[in-house]
């Protein structure tokens, strides 16, 4: 199960005025619950080494959560930029955004680097679970968005790749 996946369900939850949802696939378990107004936040156990929380937008929920998909994948990268060639990672989640693993450690990547499909872009911490972004695209970084340590939202956007 992977982002876009998990986000077509909430859009389908949301339209349908759904308030709960369980769904297990392939050893995944995704569970969504939502009270009254509050959008729903999904929650799985953590399946694989990476983890990543995508909900439909920040707010408050009735279940925190735990972690989703097990792939540890990147939001999409969408067409922005001024040649209109390059794609921007966003935050799939909100929370902590950190170039590197850990204050001593080198940065995943710099402006410059030429980065390939899955390779680990930076950390965004949530709810105290360390989640990889991966790249989705191979190219070439141009700019980093964020700053080390920097709060992200839901859809900010972290890095801008130029496809090689």
């Amino acid at each position: 199960m992977d982002v876009k996946e998990i986000k077509e369900i909430l859009r389908i939850l949301e339209e349908q005025d759904i308030t709960e949802f369980e769904l297990e696939q392939d050893g995944v378990k995704l569970r969504v619950a939502r009270s009254g107004r509050n959008p729903p936040i999904p929650t799985a156990p953590l399946v694989a080494s990476s983890s990543l929380v995508a909900p439909a937008s920040p707010g408050p929920a009735a279940h925190p959560p735990a972690a989703a998909s097990p792939t540890g994948a990147a939001a999409a990268p969408a067409d922005e930029g001024t040649d209109g060639k390059e794609g921007v990672v966003k935050s799939p989640i909100v929370g902590t955004f950190y170039r590197s693993p850990d204050p001593n450690s080198a940065p995943f990547v710099n402006v410059g680097d030429r980065v390939r499909v899955g390779q680990v872009l930076c950390i965004i911490e949530a709810m105290k679970l360390m989640n990889e972004i991966e790249s989705e695209v191979a190219g070439e970084v141009v700019k980093i968005h964020p700053e080390s340590g920097q709060p992200v939202q839901y859809g900010d956007p972290l890095f801008t790749i130029r496809p090689a």
